[in-house]
């Protein structure tokens, strides 16, 4: 059974390798596992964001496109599509507000367009029928309303949710999913890329052999 996977990057890592040291994962081996035998992995594509070092964090866009670059090498099925982060000001309340001064104005960085990227390919992929199984890795339920045009226009296709660490499926995506699963650390942690990459000079950033 041909079989796409479609990650929400951010979800996947604050839901599951956040503060873990098992931030290089190999995607393919961890679905392989996950999957029953009868799925052929053909495509995976993952939606992220670019990250913006700090002066807390000097490497951090240095470790994303590290992470990025050994995907793309390791594994011949996968793309990476990129949305971007915003950032605007909005009022927020003052924990211990005075007379004078109720609410205080502070910067909002906001990761946009991942979202909207996956359901897009979610549903041109049914549509250019390239695969026979769908399996959305995410609990962002603003997904729901992509799963339920393919399963409404394209009856016979499977969809699956595999859903980041240890939180409950959003409803709204089980509703319409053949099949729901869990993703857990210890598949991540028996899922890891090889560092270096064979053949060449890509190695699992430092900071991550570590919490």
């Amino acid at each position: 059974m041909k079989t796409s996977i479609y990650i929400d990057g951010f979800n996947f890592y604050y839901g599951t390798v956040k503060d873990t040291p098992y931030k290089w994962v190999d995607f393919k081996s961890l679905f392989q596992k996950i999957l029953k035998p009868h799925h052929t992995i053909t495509s995976i594509k993952y939606f992220t964001a670019l990250v913006s070092s700090t002066p807390e964090d000097p490497d951090k866009t240095n470790r994303q496109k590290t992470f990025l670059r050994a995907l793309r090498t390791h594994i011949r099925e996968l793309e990476v599509f990129y949305g971007m982060f915003l950032s605007h000001e909005v009022p927020a309340p003052l924990a211990r507000p005075t007379n004078t001064n109720k609410f205080v104005r502070v910067i909002k960085t906001e990761e946009k367009g991942s979202d909207v990227n996956l359901a897009v390919h979610l549903l041109n992929d049914a549509w250019l029928n390239t695969y026979d199984c769908a399996v959305v890795v995410s609990n962002d339920s603003d997904l729901a309303e992509a799963m339920r045009l393919v399963k409404d226009y394209h009856p016979e296709k499977l969809m699956g949710v595999f859903t980041p660490g240890e939180r409950k499926t959003s409803k709204q995506l089980g509703a319409h999913a053949n099949f729901v699963r869990s993703i857990r650390l210890g598949a991540v942690k028996s899922s890891q890329l090889p560092s270096p990459i064979p053949g060449t000079k890509i190695h699992k950033p430092d900071a991550w052999s570590c919490k």
